[in-house]
């Protein structure tokens, strides 16, 4: 394998965490307070959404109006540094890693940034891909999957992606990548392995040096 992709929100930090929350807090104030939606509609919005484009950005921009950079720029404005500190086993395991790594999140550059600058990886990873790079739209919807290999120049047969959500683990493996799931759980037949955190990543990469079954 030439390249590791990871995910970033409960992906690279556990979900015990709870950054996650204080974005979702935010997400529901925006929808209340800036676009002007009942406050009662908000939850079956944000769940159809979800269903329907992946994300709740995509609903407001969508059937809103709303300006995707305005969005991103208020939801992520949280304190990440009260949930993540700096994790030393993290950033060994990474740097043990030869693949090129890089991260590809629904969230934004910046907010990335801030998350691995707390958890004192920043320096451990070649690029940040967002939800910038297919015009907003995001994982499990497959361009943009394909806009980021296009980037690295790296062919899906030749990639790994590592997350914790399983929808989009399922796109990677129809375009050909191979799957490590994070975190706890059903692992269904899309998914290569399972890792209980990030930091085992490099314990499970053998299952790609395994001969070939005829």
């Amino acid at each position: 394998m030439d390249a590791i992709l990871f995910d970033l929100d409960n992906t690279l930090y556990p979900p015990q965490r709870e950054l996650f929350s204080l974005i979702d807090t935010r997400i529901n104030r925006y929808m209340r307070d800036v676009v002007g939606i009942p406050a009662g509609e908000v939850d079956g919005l944000r769940r159809r959404y979800w269903a329907d484009y992946g994300v709740t950005l995509q609903g407001l921009m969508r059937h809103y109006g709303v300006d995707p950079e305005d969005y991103l720029e208020y939801v992520h404005d949280v304190d990440v540094t009260s949930r993540l500190e700096p994790d030393a086993v993290l950033r060994t395991a990474l740097q043990s890693l030869p693949q090129r790594r890089l991260v590809f999140t629904n969230g934004s550059r910046g907010h990335a940034q801030r998350v691995l600058s707390s958890l004192g990886i920043a320096d451990v990873f070649e690029d940040i891909f967002d939800i910038r790079v297919a015009s907003y739209l995001p994982k499990p919807f497959p361009e943009p999957y394909r806009r980021v290999l296009d980037h690295i120049g790296v062919l899906p047969e030749r990639c790994l992606m590592v997350e914790d959500s399983r929808e989009n683990l399922r796109t990677a493996k129809v375009l050909g990548m191979g799957t490590i799931l994070v975190g706890p759980g059903e692992t269904p037949d899309y998914v290569d392995v399972r890792v209980d955190r990030a930091d085992q990543v490099p314990d499970v990469l053998g299952y790609w040096a395994l001969p070939v079954s005829p």
